[in-house]
């Protein structure tokens, strides 16, 4: 029998709703209600590799380290980084074990803290385009831009939010022990957040660098470097849509990889919203990937059976 693996990205809105202030018992709840989708795939018989963002969580914890730079030694935007990854693997590692263990699924989850090597040249070093931390009025971005120094761009039309830097993955640093795990059987959390970004120095060593990487773009290496099969990126809608929240809104059931480029190119898909999913898509399927799937989260056994969401193919 063929081995099955399926890369699970699950966005933002798994973890913290519209409207919540993002509370720990809020992110717990809302991943107990992701769990879906990814006991589906378990029963379906797919070997499962899980990634997650962390803008809010991130951005949250640089408000913090601002609060008390006066009091306790300043983390480093990279720390921060690992922090989330390693705080927010924890909730779904634990929630999922729960799940497990009601479903009678003797299954080991594992979370490993990933390191993702990117190119210190990397020209988006110098244009900070990535969204972190929470939405902010236009009188909140002013002030921080003014007294901060921040990067402020909005995002998606929904309001402003602190912009960094986000230069694209080239490769997991721990791809081995990510394949040795799910070999045993175990389900992985790896890349949170797009991974810890570690350039690789003039001495050959790896060092980290004060940048963020994107979590769907991420999920594409990891994805190539296992060998997955399928890439789904699960987000707040069910579809890819064309002239989003326009009256000409138009929702993408399937398209090719060309299609998806001459979208891209026409401004379709936002910087900070669907266009690294699309990105993420058309790189996975160009490495060899056979299909990548956008959808909600509560729509996967629908997408896996194309019933639902967005089917991204090679052609």
């Amino acid at each position: 029998m063929k081995r099955r693996v399926i890369v699970i990205a699950l966005g933002g809105n798994a973890l913290i709703g519209e409207g919540q202030r993002g509370t720990i018992a809020e992110q717990f709840e809302n991943i107990r209600k992701s769990l879906d989708g990814i006991i589906y795939c378990l029963k379906a018989g797919f070997e499962v590799v899980i990634t997650h963002g962390n803008g809010p969580q991130v951005g949250n914890l640089l408000l913090m380290v601002e609060a008390c730079r006066s009091q306790v030694p300043e983390l480093s935007l990279g720390v921060c980084v690992a922090d989330t990854e390693g705080a927010i693997g924890y909730m779904i590692q634990q929630s999922l074990t729960n799940r497990l263990r009601k479903e009678g699924i003797d299954r080991c989850v594992v979370t490993v803290l990933t390191q993702v090597v990117v190119d210190k040249d990397d020209q988006a070093f110098s244009n900070p385009t990535k969204p972190i931390g929470p939405f902010l009025s236009r009188e909140e971005a002013e002030r921080f831009r003014r007294e901060k120094g921040w990067h402020i761009a909005e995002d998606s039309h929904r309001g402003y939010r602190r912009v960094v830097a986000s230069p694209n993955p080239l490769k997991i640093v721990e791809e081995r022990a990510v394949k040795t795990l799910l070999k045993t059987g175990d389900i992985v959390i790896a890349a949170g957040g797009g991974g810890i970004p570690v350039i690789t120095n003039e001495s050959g060593y790896l060092e980290g660098v004060d940048v963020v990487i994107d979590k769907d773009l991420a999920s594409a290496v990891l994805a190539r470097d296992i060998h997955a099969q399928c890439l789904m990126m699960l987000t707040g809608v069910e579809h890819v849509f064309l002239n989003f929240k326009q009256p000409n809104e138009q929702a993408l059931s399937r398209f090719t990889v060309k299609d998806a480029r001459k979208y891209l190119q026409e401004g379709h898909f936002p910087p900070g919203s669907m266009g690294p999913k699309v990105q993420a898509a058309i790189n996975f399927l160009e490495w060899g990937g056979e299909r990548a799937i956008v959808t909600s989260i509560d729509k996967v056994k629908e997408a896996l059976n194309g019933q639902a969401g967005s089917i991204i193919c090679k052609d």
